[in-house]
């Protein structure tokens, strides 16, 4: 199983960035795609018309989401963390995925840059 960190830099302010994470209607917005999720422990979500579900494990509203992931035919979750920090240019999101089978980390990790969090950083800095 694999693991990576990706951090990113986006120029909107921490609440801003949290409701991109768990708001339906601005995640639909982003990804182009029906969403389930708000920001409750608890909740069960579902990205990509249901491509990805899981289960959000921890919240601390505007600075960190954890969340159990599914995909495909996955026995176990994979664990995806978002930790937000306020910065002088906005907010640093820093993303640890964790558990992921190793035939798909790679295709994870370039997918959190061009459809997730690519998509968050493009919608909130056109507001800017």
């Amino acid at each position: 199983m694999k693991t990576f960190k990706q951090t990113y830099e986006i120029r909107a302010g921490v609440e801003k960035v949290w409701q991109a994470l768990v708001d339906p209607k601005i995640i639909e917005k982003w990804s182009g795609s029906s969403a389930k999720m708000d920001g409750k422990v608890g909740t069960k979500f579902e990205l990509w018309g249901g491509d990805i579900w899981g289960i959000n494990t921890e919240v601390v509203e505007s600075k960190k989401l954890v969340q159990d992931w599914f995909g495909g035919d996955w026995r176990e979750p994979s664990k995806v963390t978002f930790v937000l920090t306020s910065d002088p240019d906005g907010t640093r999101v820093d993303l640890i995925h964790e558990n992921l089978p190793d035939e798909e980390a790679g295709e994870f990790e370039d997918g959190w840059r061009k459809f997730y969090m690519g998509e968050i950083k493009r919608l909130l800095e056109k507001a800017y």
